[in-house]
Order: C-alpha cells, then structure tokens, then sequence
C-alpha cells in the first residue's frame, strides 16, 4: 500500500471518528435513551460510515471515472472531494436511516424509516460532512500549495540549465537534443497555404499560436516582437518544426520556444510559460503538463 493510500484511509478513519463524536455529544435519534448501549450503536456507525466512504471510493473511481491523484493539482483534489461529498453524504445518510429502522426502533418508535427521518439525518450529516472538509481542506491547501511552489522553483531551475550556451553535456530526449542543439541557429521558413511565408532564425522565435483557420508567429527580430499570421494549422508547424526540440506543444493551441522562455508560473489552476520580450504568458494544458516536466527533468 503506497503512502498516498495510507493517508487517505486515515483521512477517512479520522473524520468518521470525527462524525461519531458529534453524534456522541449532541445524541440524536433518541440516543440518550440507550444508556450505555449507545456507544454499542455510536460503533456501528461508524462502520457504516467507513463502508459509506469505501463504496463512495468505488463510485468515483470506476462511475464518474476520477481517481484519487495527488499530482493533478489543487483544483481536481478540490473537484474531487467535493464529488465525494455529494455522494457520500446522502448514501451514509440512507445507511444510518435503515440502521435507525432495522435497530433503533424498538426502543425508540421515531426511529421508524420515513422520508422526515432521511431528510433529519441528511441535514445532520450534511453539517458535519462540510465541518470535516472544510478542516481538511484548510489543513492540505498550504501543503499543495507549497508542493507545487516547490515544483516550479525546480522547473524553473532546469529551465535556466537548458538555456545556458554551452552548458556541457547536453540533455537527450528520445527525438533528441535539448539543450546544445546545434539547429537553434539555422534558418526556417514557415509556410501557409497562401504564398505568405515567414523567414526566421528558430531561436528567434517565441512561439506559435493557433486562431481560426491561421497560426500567429511570434518572433524577436534585433529589439523588437513582430507577429506574422500564416494560413496554415498547427498540425502543419508541428511538422516543419519536428526536427526542433526546443521547440514543444504545451497546448492544443499554442507551441513555444523553451529557449525563450523566461519563466514558468504556476497556480491552483493552471501552469503558464512567460515568454522573454513579448512577456505573454502561454498556457499548459493539462495533457501536456508531465510531457513539459519530463523534456525539464
């Protein structure tokens, strides 16, 4: 069992401790009627709700198709959870309602299942649900947050290696050089299906964006940032552009020159490259953000 594993399941353990506790102290649904066969009922309950969490587990991984990750960043945890939640509260809701009914009515008759006594346990456990996650989202936000600042100063740490000239032994990806590439100098000439054409030294440029039916060049020529529109797709670039490695699809619409990136910026809701010169910060689309991290590494 991974640590990602073990913490989740003591997340669980603790806030259903959490929910019992509550219930200990307040004593709804005629608890205080059963002396000390309540902490016997208070147990089963909590049962339930670990068996609640299990299944809620389940739903999301395999029905709604959302595994739990920890390297997603804050915002699907944040979606996550908050799924998780609205499902598992109303079924831990249904769950302690048939034990009320099945168990607890003997002694207590409005312990009998009615749709007053679901919507009772629901209200009940809709507070303590959102007194839990609001805890564990205060407790886990700093982490991830510092996590992912932690993540970047090192993006951007191998960012500055892969921009130094001569910078030694030049590091190998699988299409090939990432640094030290002897093609950063050599001239290209991007074309479109009209006889518009843009020449240009393929360090020079910054990157290329897709709108409509044309792509936006943007390149440093001496001190200045010039745009050139070509009709053409990206499709297209990525095939001149192929032979260049620095050259990288960080979104279905955008592809940058890592040479020209000046630094990587990163959020609870997205990762962008702020490009040198023009300053324009260029979006990561998730898909395209562990490619971006293994051409770093």
């Amino acid at each position: 069992m991974n640590k990602g594993h073990k913490e989740t399941i003591n997340i669980r353990v603790v806030s259903c401790a959490f929910m019992v506790l509550a219930l200990a102290i307040f004593k709804p649904f005629g608890l205080e009627v059963w002396q000390w066969q309540a902490y016997v009922h208070l147990l089963a309950i909590f049962a339930l709700g670990l068996f609640s969490c299990f299944l809620t587990e389940v739903i999301l991984k395999y029905a709604v198709r959302m595994p739990r990750s920890y390297d997603r960043g804050i915002s699907y945890i944040i979606s996550r959870n908050l799924r998780f939640q609205c499902i598992n509260t109303p079924l831990v809701s249904l769950l302690i309602c048939l034990y009320r009914h099945f168990v607890m009515s003997d002694v207590v008759e409005g312990n009998k299942l009615s749709l007053g006594n679901f919507l009772e346990t629901l209200v009940i456990i809709a507070f303590l649900s959102f007194a839990i996650g609001l805890y564990w989202r205060f407790k886990f936000r700093s982490r991830y947050l510092a996590a992912e600042l932690e993540e970047t100063r090192l993006l951007n740490e191998q960012l500055k290696k892969l921009q130094t000239p001569n910078a030694g032994v030049a590091q190998q990806t699988e299409d090939g050089l990432l640094a030290g590439d002897t093609n950063q100098n050599s001239q290209i000439t991007l074309e479109g299906t009209t006889n518009e054409h843009v020449s240009l030294e393929i360090s020079n440029l910054l990157y290329i964006e897709a709108v409509g039916n044309y792509v936006k060049v943007v390149s440093k020529r001496g001190d200045e940032v010039h745009t050139n529109m070509l009709r053409a797709t990206m499709k297209q670039m990525d095939d001149t552009l192929q032979a260049y490695p620095t050259i990288v699809r960080c979104h279905r619409a955008f592809m940058v020159n890592l040479g020209q990136v000046e630094q990587i910026s990163s959020n609870s809701r997205a990762m962008q490259l702020v490009m040198r010169h023009s300053h324009d910060a260029i979006p990561v689309s998730r898909s395209n953000v562990n490619k971006l991290k293994e051409l770093l590494a």
